[in-house]
């Protein structure tokens, strides 16, 4: 992989930067983060933003409606973004990082004509329905059913932590159509409009005050066979592709914010007098390795996938695995470079660190990912 940057591509990066320039100081202010409705509208707002300038699906595939970027001009808008300080995707997550690219892969043309546009425009979020509250992490432990009638499916059951479930329109819903096979054999992948009668939602309040999650309620729901992805009892194999997109690239913007995090805290430090510290200056530098490397691996994991036709791999398990223990390092570090006043008194600050807790168990359990490190990586057999 070549880690240094073309002509074009800092003619691209220079692009970028006079449009966020231009177009960042017009923005409104954000809503409250307990406003889910109005960060939908601003987000969506940002989104239809990025579409009108030709930043929609930047490495999405053409024919998918996206630019064909390299994955290069990719990570250079992530950063430049980032660094501008311009929102992020926001209640647009689900869509446009792992649903969007999943039907982007797995759809048919009908498929995706119908629903990634929307997407790429802000014109539709969706919401993520696959954990439930008697699986746990065990994903193909699932029991929300789906009975076969005629040209549809007849859904009842139940999903938790359903990621912006108030706020969507339609959501990627794992459920079992045929009870009697193995448990990863009888799964499907089904897109369910969030206003079909039967959807129940009731959100869930976080720590940090957030409704971001909810619980979903599933009383003979019908859906279109015409809106599951894949073949029926697939879903399994489907589901491996979405959740490859949501460990393996989903999480890029963020390694760039904590790089920025860590820089402000190295300033506050020297600014405080806690720069002083010995084991603190190693504690945060290690931390800087850290994130350097999982840049590093970020660029290693988006070109393989480009490579691979635009699907990550198991390499987005060992990004998943170190990135969430270091986001959780990097804010305990926060917490000793600021002190306990400073954190009281700053709600951002509490809400990221009460986020990071979070890391290690979404996208998948640490203990998840290191089976699949141990399994596909390295090769070792599977446990018993």
């Amino acid at each position: 992989m070549d880690l240094a940057y073309a002509p074009e591509e800092e003619d691209f990066r220079a692009r970028l930067r006079a449009w966020l320039a231009k177009v960042l100081p017009t923005l409104p202010a954000k809503p409250a983060a307990t406003d889910w409705p109005g960060r939908r509208a601003y987000d969506t707002a940002w989104q239809r933003m990025l579409y009108d300038a030709g930043y929609a699906g930047l490495h999405w595939p053409r024919d998918a409606g996206g630019q064909g970027a390299t994955p290069t001009q990719h990570l250079i808008f992530l950063e430049e973004t980032e660094r501008a300080g311009a929102p992020y995707v926001g209640a647009g997550f689900v869509g446009l990082l792992h649903a969007g690219p999943t039907i982007a892969a797995e759809g048919t043309a009908e498929q995706r004509a119908r629903w990634l546009p929307p997407i790429l425009r802000g014109e539709e979020v969706w919401c993520q329905g696959f954990s439930e509250p008697d699986a746990g992490s065990d994903l193909a432990a699932l029991r929300t059913k789906a009975v076969r009638d005629g040209d549809g499916y007849v859904v009842s059951g139940a999903k938790i932590w359903t990621s912006h479930a108030e706020v969507a329109d339609w959501c990627e819903l794992l459920v079992r159509t045929d009870p009697e096979a193995p448990r990863h054999r009888g799964i499907s992948w089904l897109a369910m409009p969030m206003d079909a009668p039967g959807v129940t939602v009731r959100p869930l309040r976080t720590l940090a005050g957030s409704t971001e999650f909810a619980e979903v309620f599933l009383d003979e729901v019908r859906v279109p066979v015409s809106h599951r992805l894949g073949a029926e009892n697939d879903g399994w194999r489907v589901t491996m592709v979405t959740l490859s997109f949501e460990r393996g690239t989903a999480f890029v913007g963020e390694v760039v914010a904590c790089r920025r995090v860590l820089g402000a805290l190295a300033r506050t430090a020297r600014a405080n007098g806690r720069w002083d510290d010995a084991v603190l200056r190693r504690r945060l530098g290690r931390l800087n390795a850290d994130f350097a490397a999982l840049w590093r691996l970020t660029q290693w994991n988006v070109s393989a996938a480009q490579r691979g036709g635009g699907v990550p791999g198991a390499g987005g398990s060992v990004f998943k695995l170190r990135y969430s223990h270091a986001r959780q390092e990097l804010y305990d570090a926060a917490a000793e470079v600021l002190g306990a006043g400073a954190l009281d008194a700053d709600q951002e600050w509490i809400a990221d660190r009460l986020s990071s807790l979070s890391y290690t168990i979404a996208a998948g359990t640490s203990q998840i990912q290191q089976n699949i490190v141990a399994e596909r990586i390295l090769g070792l057999p599977k446990g018993r």
